[in-house]
């Protein structure tokens, strides 16, 4: 935001801001409107009436590097800190279907995320890891279904039956198609794993989230927050009509959904994001839908701070820039929170960072009065309509998606990946003109600046991993592996759910890349146009 012209001001999604505000702008947007109670349809001031006088967030801050045994010791660092939910994040060939071994995984295993190929690896990720009472959320799309189960294999294992599993998976293949990239197959075939995940779930682990549907990756590829709100319950839409599609009843398995969002720096602009969006889905739930439980109409949703606004210049500036992120997403009503460290844009968080980045939320949470009242902006004319003014936008771009067909269509023909592109480009221009401020990059600069200690990475563990998967392969008994997969291929050429046969071959140790080329053989693999 330029500073220059005190009369014009606009937020990222474009929208005006006036000097002031009154009570008239709230008609000039909608007189009607009630805003109701927390807990109550619309949802606007948040879905359960107590919210964090009830409990705070869940404070699940993203770990996930190398090894399953280096991934583990994080997560039993950050629960003795004080967390309480784990949040996994995997690496590229685990999230592109390939296994450590492969050619194509050299020089990538473990280095965003932790590698997972077989049932072992995930015994050593969630080695002495509570199940039955920690919350875990994956963030795996292309893959989600075969993580799942190699998840519930574990739970099994430990004792831990399918229906006391509790957590998410992110399982939002269409964003990948939007903006991120991390996908295998077509898009038609790629909703059928999830649709299929959704059946699944509901008889065997009912209690778990089957989709965290992602604005996240959406906005840090550059769209706005309008942008981010209206993509996103586009593709959630979606979603819920391919499991109509499929025979399932909304109010089954809509309860299960959940969302996840970006918390971006302009602070009431992300607030009144997170109201609008709530309002409209529990709309769109009860309306378009003729969804009958409350439970349905909620958007509960997880957030993560802003990855894309984090410098590598002057890197404890990122300290501020992730609390006013989190104190957005708080005071906005998120179910779960990831604050991301202040050494991010240099490469994995170190233990110091990661720290520190957990002691932000629980100083928010415990040290500023946040969560003694439900929804304390409520009623300021500004937020109310910019509330308003964040719906009506995002009300136009989903009107335009439903006149394409939906959002398979609308990402079939390119239409949000045109606009996040034009966002973004428009975003990054202001910046290098100098009409944006961003603190110590092209501003408040200052000669000499010094980075923190970053984390290293080991390559001789990548190694290791690889060698591991090699040997795995030696030793099970392929023939049944062999007889496995071929279950997974029948089914895929037919209607059966997937899962059931996957399960069956993931533990007699089928690995991750075996189950993903036996579906990418019915399947193939999407090229983008």
């Amino acid at each position: 935001m330029s500073f220059v012209d005190a009369d014009e001001r606009s937020t990222d999604s474009g929208i005006e801001v006036r000097r002031v505000y009154h009570s008239e702008d709230l008609a000039d947007f909608d007189e009607s409107r009630d805003l109701g109670d927390p807990g109550e349809f619309p949802f606007t001031r948040g879905v359960y009436a107590n919210m964090y006088r009830g409990r705070l967030w869940t404070m699940r801050q993203y770990a996930g590097f190398g090894t399953a045994e280096a991934t583990n010791e994080r997560f039993r660092f950050l629960l003795a800190a004080g967390q309480t939910g784990l949040s996994c994040a995997f690496d590229l060939p685990t999230q592109m279907g390939y296994d450590s071994d492969h050619a194509r995984a050299d020089g990538e295993v473990g280095r965003v995320g932790v590698a997972i190929s077989s049932l072992e690896d995930m015994r050593l990720l969630l080695a002495q890891l509570p199940l039955g009472e920690v919350t875990t959320s994956m963030t795996i799309n292309a893959t989600a279904s075969t993580l799942l189960l190699l998840y519930q294999l574990v739970g099994e294992e430990q004792g831990v039956a399918g229906d006391q599993l509790r957590g998410t998976i992110q399982n939002d293949i269409l964003k990948e198609y939007i903006a991120r990239g991390t996908y295998i197959y077509p898009p038609r075939p790629s909703m059928r794993l999830i649709v299929d995940t959704f059946a699944y779930c509901e008889k065997e682990m009912p209690n778990w989230n089957t989709i965290s549907i992602s604005g996240y990756h959406i906005r840090e590829a550059g769209s706005t927050a309008v942008q981010e709100v209206a993509f996103t319950l586009a593709d959630g839409i979606a979603y819920v009509e391919a499991a109509l599609a499929a025979g399932l009843t909304i109010d089954d398995f809509a309860p299960r959904l959940s969302f996840f969002f970006n918390a971006h720096n302009n602070l009431f602009e992300e607030v009144a994001k997170y109201r609008a969006a709530r309002r409209l889905w529990a709309t769109i739930m009860r309306e378009r839908f003729a969804a009958k439980k409350p439970s349905s109409w909620m958007l509960r949703f997880h957030t993560q701070t802003a990855g894309s606004t984090l410098t590598a210049q002057q890197p404890e500036n990122n300290l501020i820039r992730v609390t006013l992120q989190a104190l957005a997403a708080t005071l906005g009503g998120t179910q779960s929170l990831h604050t991301n460290s202040f050494d991010e844009a240099l490469g994995l968080p170190t233990e110091h960072a990661v720290r520190l980045a957990l002691r932000t939320q629980q100083v928010i949470g415990y040290e500023t009065g946040i969560a003694d009242t439900v929804d304390p902006l409520a009623g300021s004319y500004f937020i109310e309509t910019m509330t308003t003014q964040i719906e009506q936008r995002a009300r136009t771009y989903l009107d335009a998606i439903d006149e394409m067909g939906g959002a398979v269509a609308a990402i079939e023909a390119g239409y949000p990946q045109r606009e996040i592109e034009n966002a973004a480009y428009e975003y990054a221009r202001s910046i290098d003109e100098g009409e944006r401020i961003v603190v110590g990059l092209n501003h408040f600069t200052d000669e000499g600046d010094v980075s923190p200690e970053v984390f290293p990475f080991d390559l001789e563990r990548q190694r290791l991993q690889g060698a591991r998967v090699r040997e795995l392969k030696q030793r099970r008994d392929n023939a049944a592996v062999r007889a496995a997969l071929d279950d997974v291929v029948t089914a895929a050429r037919g209607s059966a759910n997937l899962l059931y046969p996957m399960k069956v071959a993931l533990s007699r140790l089928a690995t991750l890349g075996e189950v993903a080329d036996a579906l990418r053989g019915e399947f193939q693999e999407y090229r983008p146009n």
